[in-house]
């Protein structure tokens, strides 16, 4: 089994080399006993815990990429801006809500990184995601209506979708009923 999980290796080179890059950042500097002990760390970690393969799903589409990373990013500034105005300004704070929210694509790769996503943007935070029936739970924040709660759902849907475009086959697309 670890003669598989060594051979397996060979598909992640790629991420190995960045396990080095970063074990070498994190000591302060590049020289031989950073490398090796970088690339003994990152054999172990590879061998001992396997990812599951996740590479059928994806495909890069540079324009889709670039416009999803730009609507992230505006994304984290405005909620960012939002959280910082409700929590400095005199007053209630405004009603939170967990909400369900049904992804579209039954892949654990996208539900994953969807519920990372949601998480990074200030003012939500997954508290639950269910493999099975492919539901986030989400604590979010000012969703005191259920026009806000609808809002906030439609927000993630909308990540979601913006993801898949960016980086999910044609596969994957037709499956959440994007094509």
């Amino acid at each position: 089994m670890i003669l598989r999980r060594l051979k397996d290796l060979r598909h992640s080179w790629i991420w190995a080399l960045v396990s080095v890059a970063l074990w070498c950042l994190l000591w302060g500097g590049v020289d031989l006993k950073n490398l090796l002990g970088g690339a003994a760390v990152a054999v172990l970690v590879f061998v001992l815990f396997p990812m599951p393969p996740t590479g059928h799903e994806l495909t890069l589409r540079p324009v889709r990429f670039l416009l999803f990373a730009a609507r992230f990013l505006y994304d984290v500034v405005v909620s960012a801006v939002q959280v910082g105005y409700h929590s400095l300004r005199p007053g209630p704070q405004p009603p939170s809500s967990v909400i369900a929210v049904r992804m579209a694509s039954r892949s654990d790769f996208f539900l994953t990184f969807t519920g990372v996503l949601c998480t990074l943007i200030p003012g939500s935070v997954v508290v639950e995601a269910q493999r099975a029936t492919g539901m986030l739970f989400l604590h979010t924040f000012n969703a005191g209506t259920p026009e806000e709660v609808e809002k906030a759902r439609a927000q993630v849907r909308a990540q979601e979708e913006r993801l898949l475009w960016a980086v999910g086959r044609r596969e994957v697309l037709e499956e959440a009923g994007l094509r």
